[in-house]
């Protein structure tokens, strides 16, 4: 099986929060959706349910050897990113660090405490914002730090969302190892049809770490320069804080966490409109006020 054969059919459209919106300029649309493409085949790869483990990771070494222009079949996902990045004049790094969280995904299945999470997050989650900042010019000492907090924030929503169907299909359990024996919990409860308390309480405990870290991302949209790009951010930034508010009272494993599209439009509408009224009330924040603390905490 060749890569392109792994395809799930998903596209940018499918996913819980905003790739490459009107909101941001259309020059810069077209790099973050080659970026998406090809983040979305390796996820594909990672998660095909027929392909065996060294499958997986032979495709994705081969993937990965594309983007380098290292690879004796290049594979037209790989190839547009690679031409993207040299015409832009961006690393490819950012992508192989996600390459690096999808061979995790195939052999690592269990996540040992926090600061395991937090560091699978680093290479699945916080190089998607970077490179999206990069793109644009941001400086990184700048608005990193906050991008990984967001970033960190919004993968360990989607597992506490989806952590039921995780386990059921892919036997991932990206919950910590440590949060489930805290409050009595057992994998094997991810797979009942709602959740018992002990492991309910687990995802409380880990939804209100999740809830820290938006509040460290929070400056993040008045630290960018890119006034549409800090209104893509205002809206993710709200639509994250009202999953997390959600998540603080529902059960993943029987309720629907997600909005319908209409209340998430609307929802992320009103945070751009705020990260612009902000912009246009009072000045940026200065690089001094950068918040030198804002990059994600390991220990909670």
């Amino acid at each position: 099986m060749d890569i392109a054969q792994t395809s799930s059919g998903k596209t940018h459209r499918d996913e819980n929060f905003p790739v490459a919106s009107f909101l941001i300029a259309p020059r810069h649309r077209a790099p973050i959706l080659a970026f998406y493409d090809f983040v979305r085949a390796a996820d594909d790869i990672a998660d095909h349910p027929t392909l065996s483990p060294q499958e997986k990771l032979d495709l994705l070494d081969a993937l990965d050897a594309a983007l380098i222009g290292d690879a004796e079949e290049d594979a037209p996902v790989a190839r547009r990113l690679r031409e993207t990045c040299r015409e832009r004049r961006l690393d490819p790094q950012h992508a192989r660090d996600l390459i690096t969280a999808f061979k995790r995904d195939v052999t690592q299945l269990r996540y040992r405490d926090w600061d395991d999470l937090i560091d699978y997050c680093r290479y699945s989650a916080m190089p998607v914002g970077r490179f999206v900042c990069d793109l644009h010019g941001e400086n990184p000492g700048r608005v990193w730090p906050a991008n990984d907090a967001l970033c960190a924030a919004l993968q360990i929503i989607n597992h506490l969302q989806d952590c039921g169907k995780d386990y059921r299909n892919l036997d991932r359990v990206y919950l910590p190892q440590d949060a489930l024996a805290a409050h009595g919990a057992t994998v094997e409860m991810l797979g009942q049809e709602s959740a018992p308390p002990p492991l309910l309480a687990t995802i409380r405990d880990l939804n209100e770490k999740t809830g820290r870290l938006l509040a460290q991302s929070r400056p993040f949209a008045d630290l960018i320069d890119d006034t549409r790009l800090a209104m893509e951010v205002g809206a993710i930034q709200t639509l994250a804080e009202q999953l997390v508010a959600r998540l603080a009272g529902a059960d993943p494993l029987r309720d629907k966490v997600h909005d319908g599209k209409f209340s998430f439009a609307l929802k992320g509408a009103a945070g751009a409109l705020g990260a612009l009224l902000r912009r246009i009330s009072r000045p940026r924040r200065a690089d001094s006020e950068a918040l030198p603390n804002a990059r994600p905490r390991t220990r909670q």
